[in-house]
C-alpha cells in the first residue's frame, strides 16, 4: 500500500507552484462560472511571480509583462509554444507536409487549455450563469473550429471521424485512465461519487446515439435500388434541431431548474480572483482562437500527407491521435482528481465534454454544413456507429451504482485500445464516403432539403 501512497505524494508534488482550484458553488457555474473542465485545467498552471514585474517603471509595460506571465507563461504546457511558429513558418518555407502537421497538432495542445483559461478569467467579470454558458459554448472550441475547417474543405468523414473520436476519448481514454488510476491510488478507500449528474449526461448520450443511428438504420431498411440519401439527410437535419434544443433544455437544467443536483462540496474559504482583466482575457481570447483556426486550417489542410507518410489511415488519425492532443489537458487534470478521489470532477469533465461534443458541437456540425450546401448527416457508417454505441453502453453501465476501483477503469481503457486497434487496421481511403454520399443524392422538394 505504501506503492499507492507514493503516487499521491508524487502528483501532489507536481501541484507545486499551481495555483489552487476552488469548488465552491454548482460544478456547471460557480460562484466564478467554474465547469469540471476548467478545474481540471487549472491543474496544470503555474503561480505567476509578481515581485519581478512590480520593477518595472512604466504601468502600460507592467500590465502587459502581467498578461504575457499570465496567460502565455502561466502553463506547465507552455514548452509547446515554440510549435505554433514553428507550424507557420514550415508552412511558409514549404516544409514537408506531415511536419506541418505534426507541429500544428503540437501547438494546439496548449492553445485548447489557454481558452479554457481564458473563459474563466471572462467568467470572474460576467456572474455565473453567462460564465457557464461561455463554457459550455468554448468547452470545446478547438474540436469545433477543426470541423468547421473540414466543412469549408468538403471533408466530410475528417469531421465525423475527429467528433467521434472526442466522444471515444472522453468515455474511455479520460474516464477510464482516471478511474485506473484513481483506483490504484485509493485501494484502501471506497471512490465513492454522485451518480445523479452521470444519469442525466448518460440519457442524453443515448438520445445522441439514437439520432445517430437511425439514419443509418434508415439507409440499410430501403428497399434495393431506391437511393435514401436525401432522406437520411432530412432526417438529420430534422434530428440536429431536436439534439440542440435537448441541449439548450440540458444548459438551462444545470444553472437554473436543477442546479442543486450539480452542486460541488464547499472545501476553499479563500475566494479566487481574476488573475487579468476583462478585456485584456477578450483580447487574448480573440487571437488565440484565430492562431487556433490558422493551426485547424493546417491539420485539415495536411492530413492526408501526413496519413500517406506515416502509413496511418486517415480514421485513426482523426479518431484518436486528434482528440488525444484537444483533450491533453483535462486528460491530465481528471487523472489527478482522480488520485484525490475526487470522482465527481473526474465524470464531470469526462461525461460533460463528451455530452457537448454528442449534443452540441455535432448537430451544429449538420446544421453549419446545411448552410453551407455541405450534405453532412449524422449516419456516421456501421463500424463508426457500432463503436460509439457499445462506447455509450460501456460506460453506462460502469457508472450505475456510484461506486468504483481500478478494474472499472482497466476495462474501459481496455476498449479503448481495442477500438483504436480496430481503427489502425483500417485502410479506408479519404474520399470514398464523400464521392458515395454525393453520387447518391438527388435533388429534393422536401422542406429540409439543401
Amino acid at each position: 500500500m505504501d506503492g499507492s501512497n507514493d503516487l499521491v505524494q508524487a502528483f501532489n508534488a507536481i501541484e507545486n507552484g499551481i495555483s489552487d482550484y476552488n469548488v465552491k458553488g454548482s460544478f456547471v457555474a460557480g460562484k466564478n462560472g467554474r465547469t469540471p473542465q476548467t478545474m481540471s485545467s487549472s491543474l496544470l498552471r503555474k503561480k505567476s511571480d509578481p515581485i519581478l514585474i512590480s520593477k518595472f517603471r512604466f504601468q502600460m509595460l507592467r500590465d502587459f509583462l502581467t498578461n504575457l506571465q499570465e496567460v502565455i507563461l502561466g502553463t506547465k504546457l507552455a514548452i509547446l509554444f515554440p510549435a505554433i511558429p514553428l507550424a507557420i513558418a514550415a508552412d511558409f518555407y514549404h516544409f514537408g507536409r506531415p511536419w506541418i502537421f505534426a507541429l500544428s497538432l503540437l501547438g494546439l495542445t496548449p492553445l485548447a487549455e489557454r481558452v479554457s483559461f481564458l473563459t474563466e478569467q471572462i467568467a470572474y467579470f460576467t456572474g455565473p450563469t453567462v460564465g457557464g454558458l461561455l463554457n459550455a459554448t468554448c468547452g470545446n472550441a478547438t474540436e469545433l473550429i477543426i470541423a468547421l475547417f473540414a466543412l469549408h474543405q468538403k471533408k466530410i468523414d475528417v469531421v465525423k471521424y475527429s467528433l467521434l473520436g472526442s466522444i471515444i476519448s472522453n468515455l474511455l481514454l479520460v474516464l477510464g485512465t482516471s478511474l485506473l488510476c484513481g483506483g490504484l491510488a485509493n485501494l484502501k478507500k471506497e471512490q465513492r461519487y454522485d451518480r445523479k449528474q452521470a444519469d442525466v449526461n448518460a440519457l442524453l448520450l443515448l438520445l445522441g446515439l439514437l439520432c445517430h443511428m437511425l439514419p443509418m438504420m434508415l439507409k440499410f431498411a430501403a428497399t434495393p435500388g431506391i437511393y435514401v440519401a436525401n432522406y437520411t439527410l432530412q432526417l438529420s437535419r430534422a434530428s440536429s434541431i431536436f439534439m440542440l434544443v435537448a441541449y439548450v433544455a440540458y444548459i438551462f437544467f444545470q444553472l437554473k431548474t436543477h442546479r442543486q443536483l450539480f452542486d460541488a462540496q464547499e472545501e476553499d474559504e479563500e475566494e479566487e480572483k481574476a488573475a487579468i482583466g476583462f478585456w485584456s482575457a477578450f483580447s487574448w481570447l480573440v487571437g488565440m482562437t484565430i492562431i487556433i483556426a490558422l493551426l485547424s486550417e493546417y491539420v485539415v489542410g495536411t492530413i492526408e500527407a501526413a496519413s500517406s507518410s506515416w502509413g496511418i489511415s486517415v480514421s485513426f488519425i482523426s479518431i484518436i491521435l486528434l482528440p488525444i492532443v484537444g483533450n491533453a489537458a483535462e486528460h491530465a487534470g481528471s487523472i489527478i482528481f482522480a488520485l484525490k478521489n475526487k470522482l465527481d470532477i473526474s465524470l464531470g469533465v469526462a461525461l460533460g465534454s463528451a455530452t457537448q461534443i454528442s449534443m452540441f458541437v455535432v448537430p451544429l456540425s449538420v446544421i453549419v454544413a446545411w448552410i453551407m450546401h455541405v450534405p453532412m448527416d449524422l449516419d456516421f457508417s456501421l463500424l463508426e456507429t457500432g463503436s460509439l454505441a457499445f462506447t455509450i453502453i460501456i460506460t453506462a453501465f460502469t457508472l450505475q451504482d456510484g461506486t468504483s476501483h481500478y478494474l472499472k477503469g482497466m476495462v474501459l481503457f481496455m476498449c479503448y485500445l481495442i477500438i483504436a486497434a480496430c481503427f489502425f487496421v483500417q485502410k479506408t481511403p479519404l474520399n470514398n464516403m464523400n464521392f458515395n454520399f454525393g453520387a447518391e443524392l438527388e435533388p429534393s422538394s422536401g422542406a429540409l432539403a439543401a
